[in-house]
């Protein structure tokens, strides 16, 4: 009998325990649940205006002429005159290889600049590394529109002014591509330097046969940014050939005229302009990610 008295309350107790336990997980699960939705929820939200303009810009391409300007969220009945306009009017196509061999030229130089400043900076020690890193950071901060006069001076004075040439040399050299690399450098194992330093090899031997092929998931997402970088600018191309016909930047332009804006004819050639960097980032946007994923992990 004193035996039942005494487990009772302990067993009461217990159940009690157990009930509250289960509360507070409900409790938390509930919490977790609702943190989820809101986190979906606001994707979505953010997708939707992200996204939205690109769909506009098609939209308004594929609607008829006389209706480029309408409201209507979907283009009905569809049409392709737009883009046989354009396509007919200016030469879209060669303005497009050409910006795509600009766009691979700045890439590519980039790339081997910045894998030669970075080797540099994370691999040596030298006298002012720190003013000199110092001064690549400031120059990355620097607003374009301050070096804009200097460039087209200096690209004038090199007799360069309405050529492809004038486009590309300012931006042979990019200091967001080196300080991307040298996040990259100094993650990589020390000991395989050294390893390849008592094999005898020289420093240039050492980044191209031993850094270089480790790091090609950042020198591939580096390279795929630069070159959509290039791809997207249109003030630096529009100033250097403001009558030039050779980059699909300065073609979508010509539309503009001061007649008029045919709208339908500029989203049309936005539309071409924007298909080649859009599947070249859909299909290679995890080298993007894990670049940034794997910057300045050890």
């Amino acid at each position: 009998m004193a035996f039942v008295i005494v487990s009772a309350p302990a067993s009461v107790a217990g159940a009690a325990n157990r009930v509250q336990s289960a509360k507070e997980d409900l409790a938390v699960g509930s919490r977790t649940r609702l943190g989820v939705v809101v986190g979906h929820v606001l994707l979505v939200v953010l997708t939707v205006f992200s996204v939205f303009p690109v769909y506009w810009l098609f939209a308004t391409a594929l609607r008829d002429p006389a209706h480029a300007l309408d409201q209507t969220l979907l283009p009905w009945p569809l049409s392709l005159e737009n883009f046989a306009y354009v396509w007919n009017t200016i030469p879209i196509g060669s303005m497009l290889l050409n910006t795509f061999a600009m766009s691979l030229i700045l890439a590519v130089a980039q790339l081997f600049i910045a894998v030669l400043a970075a080797y540099g900076f994370a691999m040596w020690d030298f006298r002012g590394k720190k003013a000199l890193m110092f001064l690549f950071v400031g120059s990355w901060l620097v607003p374009f529109q301050v070096t804009m006069i200097p460039n087209y001076v200096l690209v004038s004075q090199l007799g360069l002014l309405g050529t492809v040439g004038g486009v590309v040399v300012p931006q042979l050299a990019g200091a967001f591509a080196v300080l991307l690399m040298v996040q990259h450098m100094k993650a990589f194992p020390r000991e395989l330097i050294e390893a390849a330093q008592l094999d005898g090899r020289s420093s240039w031997a050492i980044l191209w046969t031993v850094v270089a092929p480790n790091m090609r998931p950042a020198l591939a997402a580096l390279g795929i940014m630069a070159f959509i970088s290039a791809w997207n600018e249109y003030l630096w191309p529009a100033l250097v050939m403001p009558t030039g016909d050779a980059l699909v930047q300065v073609g979508v332009r010509s539309f503009l005229t001061a007649e008029g804006n045919n709208w339908g004819a500029v989203m049309a050639a936005a539309g071409l302009a924007c298909v080649p960097v859009l599947l070249i980032y859909v299909f290679l946007q995890r080298y993007v990610v894990d670049a940034f994923v794997r910057s300045g992990l050890k």
